[in-house]
């Protein structure tokens, strides 16, 4: 039974059809589909009748005026209209955020996307022959060209990759990796369980700090179908530790005629020990060293669009690419023509550092980024010039990211704010609720802007917000 103070209210509510007549809405049918409308105005409506019905001690004398609930109706229309997949500035210094889309992609590569995707193009056509080709063709020359590898294939990710392989390779056979290497990548997805799923059986080795050749060596046997080695790019083991290099790893697959697989998580192709950066392997010294499988992802180091890749011998890649999962991982012609437009940047081992959005936020000087913070500061002082925020420049770290060069920080400048009117809590989610959002960090009870991640065509968004975040104070 609904209280008669309910039913009072819930006939006052207006009509859907009533409200769609106001000036307010009907300017937003002139922008939007009906029904986004309509439904917005359902949904504000439901949410009414059902506080009033669930809140009967809290509704007597309750007004709900056709303006307020126009105002509610319009936020909610923008907000289901919204794209969910939207641009936001990154400010926390993290140059490869997983969370905020990893590596940015070169102008090239975006350019180049833009030819591909708005026209036909010989994604799998042989145009030398006439007749169908295959996609696997148009960055594998670039590829091995860089790395000096025989032979290549491109799938959508490095797990992929790695699964991929064993199960080409391995399947209900024994994989070698020594126990220090069984990592954890984001989502939970784990060495061990990416193996189970490809069919290999994994034979760990050695112990977690510790692993030597001769681990390996003793759990050789018939059964064995490869030595694997895994970079430990998001973790380090520090202190009494050791294991085995790729060239003595290469040595004993050799000795036994088993192949090498390294799985190097991060692609980098740079040599990053000029930045301070050390421990990170190159694509092409792995390759070097012998192994005869790599695999790396497209999107991290490398700063091109999320893939796998998967280097080494001819005879192992053409195993793959006849692999009936291979068509399950393959990739489209976006990831495609966005890596290869990426890679052929490598071509010039001086240009690649400011071209690559990756590697030039990397290899940023302190100089540099000390001017910028200055300008950015002075930017915000004159959007809201006021004392109720205090505003300072000041050093701090950077990180990679990316599950990259765990433990070690590139110096930075970030500029710190303040504020007397508010929390910096509420001052961090005052920025993030921004359109677009910006994402920063807190430190000792400061929001911080770290200018290393910040593109310069963004500072201007960043100085709105807080303009914004002024006058709301």
């Amino acid at each position: 039974m609904i209280p008669a103070t309910a039913r009072k209210i819930l006939r006052k509510l207006p009509a859907v059809d009533s409200l769609l007549q106001h000036d307010a809405l009907q300017k937003a049918l002139a922008n939007q589909p009906r029904k986004l409308v309509v439904e917005s105005i359902r949904q504000i409506l439901a949410e009414k009748r059902h506080f009033v019905l669930t809140n009967p001690e809290s509704i007597e004398g309750l007004s709900i005026p056709t303006e307020d609930l126009i105002v509610e109706i319009l936020a909610r229309l923008e907000a289901i209209s919204d794209y969910t997949l939207r641009q936001v500035v990154n400010a926390t210094g993290i140059v490869i955020h997983t969370n905020l889309g990893r590596s940015l992609l070169p102008r090239q590569a975006v350019d180049r996307l833009q030819t591909i995707c708005r026209t036909y193009n010989n994604l799998e056509y042989d145009l030398a022959e006439g007749r169908r080709g295959s996609r696997y063709v148009h960055a594998e020359a670039i590829l091995c060209e860089i790395t000096g590898a025989e032979a290549a294939l491109v799938v959508n990710n490095n797990a992929g990759a790695v699964l991929l392989t064993l199960n080409t390779l391995a399947r209900e056979r024994e994989v070698i990796v020594s126990r220090g290497q069984l990592v954890e990548i984001g989502g939970s997805f784990r060495i061990p369980d990416v193996m189970r799923s490809s069919g290999a059986i994994l034979r760990e080795v050695g112990c977690t700090n510790r692993t030597h050749r001769r681990d390996y060596e003793s759990a050789i046997n018939d059964h064995t179908a490869l030595l694997l080695k895994v970079h430990c790019s998001n973790y380090r083991i520090i202190g009494f530790t050791s294991e085995v290099s790729l060239p003595d790893l290469v040595l004993l697959g050799r000795k036994y005629n088993l192949p090498v697989m390294e799985d190097l998580g991060s692609g980098c192709f740079v040599n990053l020990a000029q930045f301070g950066l050390v421990g990170e392997p190159t694509v092409q010294e792995v390759v070097e060293a012998g192994a005869d499988v790599v695999t790396f992802s497209g999107d991290k180091l490398l700063g091109g669009p999320q893939a796998g890749v998967i280097l080494g011998r001819k005879d192992f890649i053409a195993r793959c690419r006849k692999n009936p999962l291979t068509r399950a991982l393959r990739v489209d012609k976006m990831v495609i023509s966005a890596l290869e437009a990426t890679l052929r940047l490598y071509r010039d081992e001086v240009q690649v550092l400011q071209d690559v959005p990756t590697l030039r936020m990397i290899s940023l000087p302190p100089a540099s980024l000390e001017e910028r913070a200055h300008h950015l500061a002075a930017g915000l002082t004159r959007s809201a010039d006021s004392d109720a925020v205090q505003i300072e420049v000041r050093q701090s770290h950077s990180q990679v990211g990316g599950g990259s060069l765990p433990g070690q920080y590139l110096p930075t400048f970030v500029v710190a704010l303040r504020s007397s009117q508010m929390s910096t809590q509420k001052l961090e989610t005052s920025f993030r609720r921004h359109s677009p959002p910006i994402i920063g960090r807190i430190e000792s009870d400061q929001y911080l802007l770290d200018v290393r991640t910040i593109q310069p065509e963004e500072y201007s968004i960043i100085e709105e917000a807080f303009a914004a975040l002024h006058s709301n104070a």
